[in-house]
Protein backbone atom coordinates (compact mmCIF):
# COMPACT_ATOMS: atom_id res chain seq x y z
CA UNK A 1 0.00 0.00 0.00
CA UNK A 2 1.38 3.40 -1.10
CA UNK A 3 1.04 6.09 1.23
CA UNK A 4 1.96 9.60 -0.32
CA UNK A 5 2.29 12.68 1.78
CA UNK A 6 1.59 15.90 -0.36
CA UNK A 7 2.92 18.91 1.52
CA UNK A 8 1.89 22.44 -0.05
CA UNK A 9 4.19 25.30 0.24
CA UNK A 10 4.70 29.37 -0.17
CA UNK A 11 8.25 30.57 0.71
CA UNK A 12 8.52 28.21 3.20
CA UNK A 13 12.47 28.21 3.34
CA UNK A 14 12.59 28.04 7.42
CA UNK A 15 11.09 24.96 7.74
CA UNK A 16 10.69 22.65 4.70
CA UNK A 17 13.85 20.65 5.24
CA UNK A 18 12.86 20.04 8.49
CA UNK A 19 9.76 18.92 7.79
CA UNK A 20 10.10 16.57 4.67
CA UNK A 21 13.22 14.74 6.75
CA UNK A 22 10.40 14.30 9.79
CA UNK A 23 7.38 13.23 7.33
CA UNK A 24 10.44 10.82 4.82
CA UNK A 25 9.94 7.67 7.27
CA UNK A 26 6.57 7.28 7.80
CA UNK A 27 5.70 7.51 3.50
CA UNK A 28 6.90 6.38 0.42
CA UNK A 29 6.62 10.07 -1.38
CA UNK A 30 6.59 13.32 -0.32
CA UNK A 31 4.94 15.69 -3.12
CA UNK A 32 5.85 19.45 -2.23
CA UNK A 33 3.48 21.76 -4.04
CA UNK A 34 5.34 25.17 -4.40
CA UNK A 35 2.88 27.88 -5.05
CA UNK A 36 5.09 30.31 -6.88
CA UNK A 37 7.32 30.78 -3.75
CA UNK A 38 10.23 33.77 -4.37
CA UNK A 39 13.00 32.34 -2.25
CA UNK A 40 14.55 28.58 -2.29
CA UNK A 41 12.10 26.42 -1.20
CA UNK A 42 11.63 24.03 -4.63
CA UNK A 43 15.35 23.93 -4.48
CA UNK A 44 15.57 22.90 -0.27
CA UNK A 45 12.83 20.67 -0.76
CA UNK A 46 14.46 18.61 -3.99
CA UNK A 47 17.31 18.54 -2.27
CA UNK A 48 16.14 16.81 0.75
CA UNK A 49 14.06 14.11 -1.19
CA UNK A 50 11.07 15.30 -2.14
CA UNK A 51 9.14 15.33 -5.36
CA UNK A 52 8.84 19.35 -6.13
CA UNK A 53 5.51 20.64 -8.70
CA UNK A 54 6.08 23.74 -9.04
CA UNK A 55 3.09 26.55 -9.80
CA UNK A 56 4.30 29.41 -12.05
CA UNK A 57 2.11 31.48 -10.34
CA UNK A 58 0.51 31.65 -7.24
CA UNK A 59 -2.47 29.68 -6.98
CA UNK A 60 -3.28 29.44 -3.29
CA UNK A 61 -3.45 26.46 -0.83
CA UNK A 62 -6.30 24.61 -1.78
CA UNK A 63 -4.79 24.68 -5.45
CA UNK A 64 -1.81 23.47 -4.41
CA UNK A 65 -3.75 20.29 -2.45
CA UNK A 66 -5.22 19.23 -5.60
CA UNK A 67 -2.11 19.24 -7.58
CA UNK A 68 -0.62 17.00 -5.32
CA UNK A 69 -4.07 14.96 -4.74
CA UNK A 70 -3.71 14.40 -8.99
CA UNK A 71 -0.38 13.91 -9.43
CA UNK A 72 -0.09 11.44 -5.86
CA UNK A 73 -3.28 9.66 -8.16
CA UNK A 74 -1.77 9.22 -11.19
CA UNK A 75 1.71 7.35 -9.81
CA UNK A 76 -0.96 4.76 -7.78
CA UNK A 77 -1.34 6.57 -4.29
CA UNK A 78 -3.12 4.29 -2.15
CA UNK A 79 -3.34 6.91 0.67
CA UNK A 80 -2.67 10.52 0.78
CA UNK A 81 -1.47 12.73 3.72
CA UNK A 82 -2.09 16.15 3.67
CA UNK A 83 0.34 17.88 5.88
CA UNK A 84 1.50 21.43 6.64
CA UNK A 85 4.83 23.18 5.45
CA UNK A 86 5.22 25.36 8.41
CA UNK A 87 6.10 22.19 11.10
CA UNK A 88 2.95 22.52 13.13
CA UNK A 89 2.14 18.88 12.73
CA UNK A 90 4.13 15.89 14.02
CA UNK A 91 5.21 13.35 11.41
CA UNK A 92 4.94 10.72 13.90
CA UNK A 93 0.88 11.11 14.34
CA UNK A 94 0.72 10.22 10.55
CA UNK A 95 0.63 6.55 10.77
CA UNK A 96 -2.59 7.34 13.20
CA UNK A 97 -3.82 9.41 10.62
CA UNK A 98 -3.38 6.55 8.01
CA UNK A 99 -4.30 3.72 10.37
CA UNK A 100 -8.32 4.01 10.05
CA UNK A 101 -8.14 3.92 6.59
CA UNK A 102 -6.02 0.76 6.48
CA UNK A 103 -8.61 -0.87 8.73
CA UNK A 104 -11.35 0.03 6.25
CA UNK A 105 -13.07 2.25 9.01
CA UNK A 106 -12.88 5.15 6.95
CA UNK A 107 -12.18 6.57 3.44
CA UNK A 108 -11.26 10.28 5.40
CA UNK A 109 -9.37 11.15 8.33
CA UNK A 110 -9.81 14.63 9.76
CA UNK A 111 -7.07 15.72 12.24
CA UNK A 112 -9.02 17.88 15.52
CA UNK A 113 -7.41 20.34 17.68
CA UNK A 114 -10.35 19.50 20.18
CA UNK A 115 -10.41 15.82 21.02
CA UNK A 116 -7.92 14.10 23.10
CA UNK A 117 -4.92 15.85 23.10
CA UNK A 118 -4.62 19.46 23.56
CA UNK A 119 -3.21 22.38 21.11
CA UNK A 120 -1.95 25.78 22.53
CA UNK A 121 -4.53 27.61 20.64
CA UNK A 122 -3.94 31.33 19.93
CA UNK A 123 -7.11 32.72 22.06
CA UNK A 124 -8.63 34.38 19.09
CA UNK A 125 -8.63 30.74 17.41
CA UNK A 126 -9.93 29.34 20.23
CA UNK A 127 -12.81 31.44 21.25
CA UNK A 128 -13.67 33.00 18.30
CA UNK A 129 -12.98 32.37 15.04
CA UNK A 130 -12.98 28.18 15.45
CA UNK A 131 -16.38 28.71 17.37
CA UNK A 132 -17.84 30.85 14.32
CA UNK A 133 -16.74 28.53 11.48
CA UNK A 134 -18.47 25.42 13.78
CA UNK A 135 -21.45 27.25 13.85
CA UNK A 136 -21.39 27.96 10.03
CA UNK A 137 -20.30 24.55 9.46
CA UNK A 138 -23.43 23.38 11.04
CA UNK A 139 -26.31 25.42 9.94
CA UNK A 140 -25.06 25.91 6.30
CA UNK A 141 -23.57 22.78 5.39
CA UNK A 142 -24.84 20.41 7.89
CA UNK A 143 -21.31 19.51 9.20
CA UNK A 144 -20.91 18.18 13.03
CA UNK A 145 -16.89 17.79 13.07
CA UNK A 146 -15.25 19.69 15.99
CA UNK A 147 -12.50 21.52 13.76
CA UNK A 148 -13.56 23.39 10.91
CA UNK A 149 -10.42 24.27 9.71
CA UNK A 150 -7.27 22.04 10.32
CA UNK A 151 -4.82 20.71 7.36
CA UNK A 152 -3.78 17.44 8.44
CA UNK A 153 -5.89 14.52 6.73
CA UNK A 154 -5.85 11.50 4.90
CA UNK A 155 -7.26 10.29 2.17
CA UNK A 156 -8.04 6.91 0.30
CA UNK A 157 -8.14 7.11 -3.45
CA UNK A 158 -12.06 7.01 -3.24
CA UNK A 159 -11.83 9.85 -1.09
CA UNK A 160 -9.10 11.89 -3.07
CA UNK A 161 -11.07 11.18 -6.57
CA UNK A 162 -14.35 11.83 -5.32
CA UNK A 163 -13.24 15.26 -3.71
CA UNK A 164 -12.41 17.94 -6.41
CA UNK A 165 -10.38 21.06 -4.94
CA UNK A 166 -12.35 24.42 -6.19
CA UNK A 167 -11.60 26.57 -3.56
CA UNK A 168 -7.95 28.31 -3.49
CA UNK A 169 -7.49 29.49 -0.19
CA UNK A 170 -8.49 28.65 3.15
CA UNK A 171 -11.97 27.74 3.00
CA UNK A 172 -10.66 24.43 1.04
CA UNK A 173 -10.58 23.05 4.55
CA UNK A 174 -14.32 22.97 5.05
CA UNK A 175 -15.47 22.41 1.11
CA UNK A 176 -13.31 19.06 1.54
CA UNK A 177 -15.40 18.06 4.56
CA UNK A 178 -18.58 19.03 2.84
CA UNK A 179 -17.80 17.66 -0.02
CA UNK A 180 -16.94 14.06 1.89
CA UNK A 181 -19.95 14.23 3.28
CA UNK A 182 -21.81 14.87 -0.07
CA UNK A 183 -20.19 11.80 -1.77
CA UNK A 184 -21.06 9.53 1.71
CA UNK A 185 -17.97 8.92 2.06
CA UNK A 186 -16.97 6.70 5.78
CA UNK A 187 -15.84 9.99 7.71
CA UNK A 188 -13.32 9.67 11.06
CA UNK A 189 -11.75 12.23 13.14
CA UNK A 190 -8.92 11.80 15.08
CA UNK A 191 -7.17 14.18 17.73
CA UNK A 192 -3.61 15.23 16.29
CA UNK A 193 -1.59 18.01 17.85
CA UNK A 194 -0.78 21.64 16.78
CA UNK A 195 2.29 23.15 17.58
CA UNK A 196 1.89 27.06 17.12
CA UNK A 197 5.43 28.85 16.43
CA UNK A 198 3.72 32.40 15.42
CA UNK A 199 0.49 33.28 16.79
CA UNK A 200 -2.32 34.83 15.35
CA UNK A 201 -4.83 33.98 12.17
CA UNK A 202 -6.18 37.73 12.07
CA UNK A 203 -9.87 38.43 12.09
CA UNK A 204 -10.06 39.36 8.90
CA UNK A 205 -8.63 36.32 7.59
CA UNK A 206 -11.40 34.55 9.51
CA UNK A 207 -13.93 36.61 8.05
CA UNK A 208 -12.25 36.02 4.47
CA UNK A 209 -12.56 32.16 4.80
CA UNK A 210 -16.73 32.91 5.96
CA UNK A 211 -16.96 35.11 2.65
CA UNK A 212 -15.72 32.41 0.25
CA UNK A 213 -18.21 30.30 2.19
CA UNK A 214 -20.73 31.99 1.44
CA UNK A 215 -20.49 32.75 -2.34
CA UNK A 216 -18.96 29.07 -2.91
CA UNK A 217 -22.70 28.05 -1.17
CA UNK A 218 -24.66 30.14 -3.09
CA UNK A 219 -23.08 29.41 -6.74
CA UNK A 220 -23.04 25.75 -5.95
Amino acid sequence: MKISCVIPAFNEAKNIVKVVSDVRPYVAEIIVVDDCSSDNTAQLATAAGATVLRHPINRGQGASLQTGNDYALEHGSDIIIHFDADDQFLASEIPEMAAPIISGQADIVFGSRFLKKKSQLPFLKQQLLLPLARIFNRLFLGLKLSDPQNGFRALNRQAAQAIKISNREMAHATEIQAKAQAAQLKIKEISVTVLYHEFGQKFSGGLKIVKDLLIHKIIK
